[in-house]
């Protein structure tokens, strides 16, 4: 019997990305030509026109922040305008514009790129490591995404995939994949917190695993918390420091993202050590032509004075995931880390205090999510019925955010409520509201606040080729579904005829079908 074709797992992170496999019932994090199990989630646009994907674009960073993209996940799928899109641009070396429909894109060397574009090149470095180590094509895969991303970063996070010329099997939560690597042949009966702190985002799920069962109860998030705020705290301090010492502010852009990095590193260096000296040398210049040099010591308890609170609102969230599963701390069985933060003593020692156990620390945080990805890629592919088959898992996932239309007076009619178990449908009945409508236009959000300016707003959906009649004959009943990858669907039906009605969702925050043939177009070119 021929053996399925291998489906790779891949965390597609903030700041750094991790591929997997599951072969002859194995898994394997698969390691770069380097020997690297991790690769930076950078893509570096050079002068002669190259394009630099992973580690080796780090050091383009630091040298050439303005052409070198990172932190492409904080912005993909959101609003323009939005404030974390607004907070982001602030801080970012890199020039961010407006596109269509409110879609941010990247301008770099002259030419605009879509966030997608940036998120497959990275997916696509991640897929070229994996043919490498298997010696053979690799077209399917199963790609993680923050629980709370909506619908929107959803879809545009199966486009990069698309673009990186994978065929995404599912979308999956990362928490959600880390349990199942936790989980998986260790015939677990326990209700776990999965305590994800990546470089940009945060989750907590809390599950109940039963054997091959895992079972969603509830999740919540924050998508700009996250080591980076480690960073960029600790870089302000550097900051303050080369004032102090040398009596002017460093501006220059260059010095100061060098700073940052030098913050993540000096980050890992107190998570091993109680004490760290920092010495950077030609930081700046004066105005004769002298260097000015920055030297700089902390030690594990400033850091934790410093940063205590970046962890602190992690517990916000953590709070708000048991209020919706109507459980307590003391409730859970266990812990689990997730995501590179989670090796900073302080976050370990803050999280035990929570949860009032300490966690599992014999997983690898930062490999973790791949892992479960990759089972749950071969479960999908393999045959749960061959001899010696292992027993297959089964995901019970929920939905992040409730889903709902605007009404009227701008308040929120929620359809299908948060931590909704998923695939889920919910359907309403809408009228038409004049003689002789022939179309209905509905917009969807996704959020909590009772009003639609406060929630995300995902697009519209527009019913057309209703027949002409007075207003208020005409039903249309609209089905709203979700399905396993946390995607919305919709479907419409005229209730008098049953007719099927057309129903068009245009992303708020998306792409024209035009700039996608574009990307894929050009996603091609560059691997011609």
């Amino acid at each position: 019997m021929q053996k399925p074709e291998p489906v790779i797992g891949i965390d597609l992170g903030t700041t750094n990305s991790v591929v997997a496999v599951v072969l002859d019932g194995e898994v394997h994090v698969i390691p770069d030509e380097d020997g690297h199990n991790t690769q930076c989630s950078m893509v570096a646009f050079l002068e002669d026109g190259s394009v630099v994907v992973g580690n080796s674009a780090k050091r383009e960073a630091i040298i050439d922040p303005r052409n070198t993209i990172y932190s492409a996940k904080r912005l993909i799928g959101r609003h323009f305008d939005s404030r974390e899109v607004q907070d982001a641009i602030g801080s970012l070396p890199y020039k961010v514009v407006k596109g269509r429909n409110q879609a941010p894109k990247i301008e770099v060397r002259g030419e605009r790129f879509g966030l997608p574009e940036i998120s497959g090149m990275v997916l696509r470095r991640m897929k070229d490591i994996a043919e490498r180590y298997l010696k053979q094509p690799v077209h399917k895969a199963v790609i993680t995404v923050p629980a709370n991303f909506d619908d929107t970063q959803r879809q545009m996070t199966k486009l990069a995939g698309e673009l990186a010329d994978l065929e995404v099997l599912r979308v999956i939560n990362e928490p959600t994949a880390a349990a199942l690597a936790y989980g998986y042949g260790r015939d677990v009966d326990a209700r776990l917190a999965v305590y994800d702190f990546g470089g940009g985002t945060f989750d907590i799920t809390l599950l109940s695993v039963r054997g091959t069962l895992f079972e969603v109860l509830s999740t919540a998030g924050d998508t700009f918390l996250g080591g980076d705020d480690f960073d960029d705290r600790l870089a302000r301090y550097m900051l303050l420091a080369f004032k102090q010492q040398h009596g002017i502010e460093l501006t220059d852009l260059t010095g100061v993202n060098r700073l940052k990095h030098v913050a993540e590193k000096l980050k890992r260096e107190l998570s091993r050590k109680e004490r760290a000296i920092v010495n950077v040398r030609e930081l700046a210049r004066t105005e004769t032509g002298g260097n000015l040099d920055l030297r700089f010591q902390l030690d594990r308890s400033g850091l934790e004075e410093r940063c205590q609170d970046i962890v602190q609102r992690s517990f916000l969230v953590c709070d708000e995931a048991l209020r919706e599963a109507k459980l307590a701390a003391a409730d859970l069985d266990g812990v689990v880390l997730v995501g590179g933060s989670t090796r900073i003593p302080l976050v370990r020692q803050m999280v035990g205090g929570y949860f009032d156990q300490p966690p599992f620390t014999d997983l690898n945080p930062d490999e973790v999510v791949a892992i479960g990805a990759a089972i749950q890629g071969a479960a999908l592919v393999s045959d749960p019925f061959a001899e010696g088959a292992p027993p297959q898992p089964l995901l019970l996932d929920v939905t992040p955010m409730s889903l709902g239309v605007q009404t009227v007076g701008g308040y929120y009619d929620v359809l299908i409520h948060r931590n909704t178990a998923v695939p889920c449908e919910q359907a309403r009945v809408f009228t038409t509201t004049s003689d002789n409508q022939t179309s209905v236009r509905l917009r969807i959000y996704q959020g909590e606040s009772r009003t639609v300016a406060d929630n995300t707003q995902l697009g519209e959906v527009e019913l057309f080729g209703l027949r002409p009649a007075p207003r208020g004959e005409v039903q249309v009943e609209v089905t709203f579904e979700i399905d396993t990858d946390g995607l919305v669907m919709v479907t419409a039906r005229d209730r008098e005829t049953g007719i099927e009605q057309a129903a068009r969702i245009d992303l708020a925050a998306g792409y024209t079908r035009d700039e996608v043939d574009r990307m894929m177009a050009r996603s091609h070119q560059d691997r011609s």
